[in-house]
């Protein structure tokens, strides 16, 4: 069975459901096929290519060496791809340069290819809160 970017988000956020500390983690309505029209409504109404699927407001508080600054990160910012086992799925370029930009702003970015990557990367980060 093969399984896209969308399963593998809902499967992120089945597990994040019963998180307590994921409870304002949410997802980013950037991607997707849509038509023209709508694809333009969307764009007039902010969205933006490249920005990440998922996002948790939550900063942490880094040792020494968790982030370039020492003073740990802003918030998670998470790119999902569908698993590698289920075929190579690219990293865009506005997705680099978004993500590239958010780190630079203190922020935490990862690409996740599956939410068994995502769930690690999060728990991971949640040490730090």
């Amino acid at each position: 069975m093969r399984f896209s970017e969308e399963a593998e988000q809902k499967k992120l956020f089945d597990w994040a459901a019963y998180q307590p500390k994921l409870r304002w983690m949410f997802a980013i309505p950037n991607g997707g096929n849509r038509n023209p029209r709508e694809a333009a409504r969307l764009k007039a109404g902010g969205v933006k290519a490249g920005v990440s699927d998922i996002f948790l407001p939550m900063p942490t508080v880094a040792p020494c060496g968790l982030s370039d600054s020492g003073a740990g990160f802003a918030g998670l910012f998470i790119e999902m791809k569908r698993r590698k086992v289920d075929g190579y799925s690219a990293v865009s370029q506005n997705q680099v340069e978004f993500q590239d930009r958010m780190r630079w702003e203190g922020y935490k970015c990862v690409v996740c290819y599956g939410a068994d990557e995502a769930i690690d990367e999060i728990t991971e980060y949640l040490k730090f809160c």
